[in-house]
């Protein structure tokens, strides 16, 4: 880093100062207002852009240029094009047009497409987003933009995002012109993605067929010590760890992104990198450059980056805490309790805006999050339960329980809460103390989504998020722009919006059984499998809601499900595929050699007429060869199970997630076992107690 971090900081991004710089005046002020506006950009205006990215681009080493796009493999994907292009007299020339900027053609015949094209169509389109800056990657000038195909369907995660931005500013639009608001223009929700990793030394995880292949342990027998003495977290950070933070951070500082926040986590080998909020588009393309960095920068520290849900069994996983709040263009959180009774009646509008759109909406959520990786993460001790609840925190539950029963609000003011902006009192910010065990909990002046896996996009979360509370948001403006009398007609809203979806609300611990019985008998959902959560995607419910904001068409729903069933499937089969690699490549052979050195030993010393104290190793033979055996019978059963099954793609997953995940959790658990029988120099992979210990 130099001696200034603010001169590193966005050196790499076309950032809107380079633009002022940069750009004519009258050609910023144009593009500015487009894109504040939503306004088309002409082909003039992109002309004179592009000519001054490509100068500065050039200047700063660049030879190529890439759309850069999120396809729905969850990951980035970029065709690079050289800036180069022939002068008619045997030379060369640099040339990036208009033209090439806001348009770029890609073969789109091996994206994941859900049905939405045949094969053979190959052609789909790149559309600059001018709202998130162009940055330079590996001299690469790369321009963040949607994907689409010839018919105009998303084929990626960003072009759903963005319509549910609009949405929603539409929405809260109408809400803030109800309570007098004429300065605002748009709503904007801003999002920080807390992320969470795991790093390894590179040389024990070549070892790993199963982490290789998969990012997880399929085997692996639980360390003498883990993560139970909580020394790790918060811990002092190893040096070989903090050069990787350090080059970690100033890659990322240099895109523009603002790397705030870094520790160590709770499980050995754990960390995490905290960002400073952004726009939400702006965040989900920096989340995805934070995770390609951090992967990149791990592995010329001789490091691999972990970024699967749960890599280790019988420690934490990792996830990805999405903080969503809205606020105006003005800056404006409307999340945050206000100094007036005004301001907390518009607060308390747009809070339950929130829970209601999370009650009526839990399964959307909780597919948002779904994934093979993700299911073995969620309900575990470092996760939420795949039941969806909303923590507000004791101050706020009590107001809200005042207003719905006409009950004296609170330990020192004892009064009734009315909705009246003349009475309701002035709300503190965090009154109360975090929950960690909560799903969706409000932290003062934001929701934490704590559901995503550390590896997923943030794109599916937020436009989730983003539609349903639209949806919330919709219904109340509806109801309160046909009124005669708002005040009046806002007390019974907020009121009902309480009675109808308070059970959603839930402060105590969600870990516990209690919890669970309760849950149940507020008719909460929990869908613990991805298959199970799937079922819900296309409800006709869920339909009608993304199609009213155009979020999605019928037929990108629908592509999107197969997407999600077909890789679920296709994730599961890996692991069944790897794991029997595994038992008859690796495991089998090592476990039956150290039975013959075992036999051996007892065999010399029958020979040499020790006698009796042979035994010992007898024992321990016999041991091993029962759990070997059954082993054996197990990991036949198992591929009778996994061999020749015709069914369709549903029908696959709910196998694989009743029938073939607990099999092969049988085998694992036998395999574990003997684990802890055989010395670690005849295992054929790194144990846990050497991959989390690998850094030192």
């Amino acid at each position: 880093m130099s001696n200034s971090a603010t001169e590193t900081f966005g050196s790499n991004v076309f950032n809107d100062k380079t633009m002022r710089e940069r750009l004519p005046k009258e050609t910023y002020k144009a593009f500015r207002k487009a894109v504040d506006n939503n306004y088309p950009l002409d082909a003039q205006l992109a002309s004179v852009i592009a000519n001054a990215m490509k100068d500065w681009a050039v200047e700063k080493g660049a030879t190529h240029f890439t759309h850069w796009f999120q396809p729905m493999t969850g990951v980035t994907a970029e065709k690079h094009d050289a800036f180069i292009s022939p002068d008619g007299k045997d030379g060369a020339i640099l040339e990036f047009s208009g033209k090439e900027l806001i348009k770029g053609e890609s073969d789109a015949s091996s994206f994941p497409s859900g049905g939405l094209r045949a094969t053979f169509e190959a052609r789909g389109y790149t559309a600059w987003d001018p709202t998130s800056y162009a940055f330079i990657k590996d001299n690469t000038l790369c321009i963040p933009t949607a994907f689409c195909s010839f018919g105009g369907e998303a084929l990626d995660k960003k072009t759903p995002l963005l319509r549910s931005m609009d949405a929603i500013s539409n929405q809260a639009m109408r809400i803030l012109r109800l309570f007098g608001n004429t300065d605002t223009d748009k709503v904007i929700t801003t999002v920080g993605a807390e992320q969470e990793y795991f790093l390894i030394d590179a040389d024990a995880y070549y070892k790993r067929r199963d982490l290789v292949n998969c990012g997880r342990t399929l085997f692996g027998a639980r360390p003498s010590k883990g993560q139970e003495l909580d020394d790790h977290y918060y811990g002092s950070i190893k040096p070989r760890v903090m050069k990787f933070m350090s080059e970690l951070d100033e890659e990322l500082w240099k895109l523009g992104i603002y790397a705030k926040t870094e520790h160590n986590e709770v499980a050995p080998a754990q960390h995490e990198l905290a960002p400073v909020f952004s726009t939400t588009n702006i965040a989900t393309d920096q989340n995805q450059l934070t995770m390609e960095m951090m992967k990149r920068v791990a592995a010329n520290n001789g490091l691999v980056c972990l970024l699967h849900e749960k890599p280790f069994a019988c420690i934490n996983g990792s996830g990805k805490h999405n903080n969503w709040s809205l606020s105006t263009d003005k800056g404006v959180n409307l999340l945050e309790p206000g100094d007036t009774p005004e301001e907390n009646a518009q607060f308390l509008l747009f809070l339950l805006a929130v829970v209601k759109a999370v009650d009526e909406y839990q399964d959307l959520l909780r597919i948002s999050v779904a994934s093979a990786g993700n299911d073995n993460r969620l309900g575990a001790n470092e996760a939420p339960p795949a039941i969806i609840s909303v923590f507000l925190g004791d101050e706020i539950e009590d107001i809200l329980n005042s207003i719905e029963t006409g009950a004296l609000y609170g330990k020192r003011k004892k009064q009734v809460v009315e909705i009246g902006v003349t009475v309701l009192p002035k709300i503190t910010k965090d009154t109360t103390d975090r929950n960690r065990t909560s799903p969706f909990a409000f932290t003062g002046n934001k929701f934490e989504f704590r559901m995503p896996g550390s590896n997923f996009s943030i794109a599916e979360a937020n436009t989730v998020i983003n539609t349903i509370v639209a949806n919330s948001l919709s219904d109340f403006a509806d109801e309160l722009e046909n009124s005669v009398d708002f005040m009046s007609a806002l007390k019974t809203l907020i009121k009902r919006t309480i009675t109808e979806h308070k059970r959603i609300i839930f402060n105590g611990n969600n870990y516990s059984d209690e919890w669970l019985k309760e849950a149940g008998k507020r008719g909460l959902l929990n869908l613990k499998t991805t298959p199970l959560a799937l079922k819900h995607y296309l409800l006709e419910k869920n339909v009608a809601l993304f199609t009213k904001f155009k979020i999605y068409t019928p037929a990108e729903l629908t592509s999107r499900h197969e997407i999600l069933l077909e890789n679920y499937c296709k994730v599961i089969n890996i692991e069944v595929q790897t794991a029997t690699a595994m038992l008859y490549r690796d495991i089998l052979p090592s476990v039956f050699d150290y039975m013959n050195v075992l036999s051996e030993l007892i065999k010399n010393k029958i020979a040499i007429g020790v006698g009796a104290t042979y035994k010992a190793e007898e024992k321990l033979l016999k041991r091993i060869s029962v759990l070997t055996d059954s082993v054996c019978d197990k990991a036949d059963e198992f591929a009778i199970l996994t061999a020749n099954v015709n069914k369709s793609e549903e029908e696959l997953a709910d196998y694989y997630a009743g029938t073939v995940l607990p099999a092969l959790q049988e085998i694992r658990s036998l395999v574990d076992e003997l684990e802890t029988l055989i010395p670690t120099a005849s295992l054929p992979y790194p144990t846990y107690y050497e991959l989390i210990n690998s850094v030192r």
